[in-house]
């Protein structure tokens, strides 16, 4: 019975599978063209700027070493995502995955955003699979417990330093909420995210201290001031106070973090359905991983491998607070950590050999 369970899973994972690189592949003659303004950037590399260290530099050596900068963008997607896609049936179907609930609803709009984020060259396709080699870690539990924190926190240090800063923060945050989760709090929950925000809010006001600009205004909010009036900015992120001193940038921080992963605000966009399914899917999405992360921790000594993906997955949507500029990137990174979050989704799904 169980086994019928898991082909029917399966079954439908790969029917998910078709429509997403079928989506992938149209999705240059559909999408917007803002969709694909880093796509053309890192292909082109008109100021010959590919490297070893950064982001874009990394990402355009990428594309040119392996060939795939020269494809256009729909064979790029059908080159991409199967790759993707193998990766996460890798990590395991669930036996219900065939079963039409809030969690596997959510995991099905995770996969269909592949098609349009990752479907072109993409800084998140590089950043996929490196959170893939950290969940990897967690989930076939090879080392003690500490020994795989500590194998994961200095991998996303080192992938900080030379890919994207500001995952150094990461660790940083995932710490705050894990010591959190020890104390005998009432709401265990909602004190270890507050204490990541703490925790990220004391370190933008420190380095506002040192450098005299906070992370947030000198992250999202003059990014925003240079791209204002521009069409990719119509879900644009602006603090509603000035984050140029120090209550601000407080104010600022959390208005982010609730920008970017329960954004009520973004209901404002009401004649807009596009941004309004992004609003929903991200609110809905939290809420329930919030949910899900209290059920785990009830159980902690049980999943205390898993576990850690949840304290992973919320200290990088804390960070995402302080540097998204918009909803749209907000999406576009968190599609680039879907290993995590689809780990997060089915914790309790992954203590035995679900996949074949």
């Amino acid at each position: 019975m169980l086994r019928k369970k898991l082909q029917k899973s399966i079954f439908v994972y790969l029917l998910l599978c078709i429509c997403v690189v079928c989506l992938g592949f149209v999705s240059y003659w559909v999408l917007p063209d803002r969709f694909f303004f880093d796509a053309v950037i890192i292909s082109e590399d008109f100021y010959n700027e590919k490297g070893f260290f950064r982001s874009y530099p990394v990402t355009m050596l990428f594309y040119e070493i392996t060939g795939l900068g020269r494809f256009p963008f729909p064979v790029v997607a059908l080159i991409q995502l199967p790759v993707l896609l193998v990766v996460l049936y890798r990590i395991g179907i669930p036996e219900r995955f065939a079963n039409f609930t809030l969690r596997n609803a959510l995991a099905y709009i995770c996969l269909l955003l592949l098609a349009f984020f990752i479907s072109m060259p993409s800084k998140e396709f590089i950043t996929f699979l490196f959170i893939a080699i950290i969940l990897f870690l967690l989930k076939n539990k090879r080392f003690r417990l500490r020994t795989t924190v500590l194998l994961i926190f200095s991998g996303i240090i080192l992938f900080g330093i030379w890919f994207r800063s500001y995952f150094i923060l990461v660790p940083v945050l995932a710490l705050a909420i894990y010591g959190t989760s020890l104390v005998n709090f009432k709401r265990k929950v909602f004190a270890g995210v507050f204490s990541g925000l703490l925790v990220v809010t004391f370190l933008s006001l420190s380095y506002g201290f040192v450098k005299g600009e906070y992370l947030s205004q000198s992250t999202r909010e003059e990014l925003n001031e240079v791209r204002a009036g521009e069409e990719a900015t119509n879900s644009v992120i602006v603090s509603p106070v000035s984050t140029k001193n120090w209550y601000g940038e407080v104010i600022g921080v959390f208005y982010g973090f609730i920008s970017v992963n329960a954004p009520l605000n973004g209901f404002r966009h009401i004649l807009k359905p596009q941004i309004l399914a992004f609003v929903l899917w991200q609110t809905i999405l939290m809420v329930y991983l919030l949910y899900l992360y209290k059920n785990c921790l009830r159980h902690r000594n049980r999943y205390k491998f898993e576990i850690w993906a949840f304290y992973l997955v919320f200290a990088y949507f804390i960070v995402q607070g302080v540097f998204e500029p918009d909803l749209g990137s907000a999406v576009k990174h968190k599609i680039g950590i879907l290993p995590l979050i689809y780990f997060a989704l089915y914790y309790d799904c992954f203590r035995k050999n679900i996949s074949v």
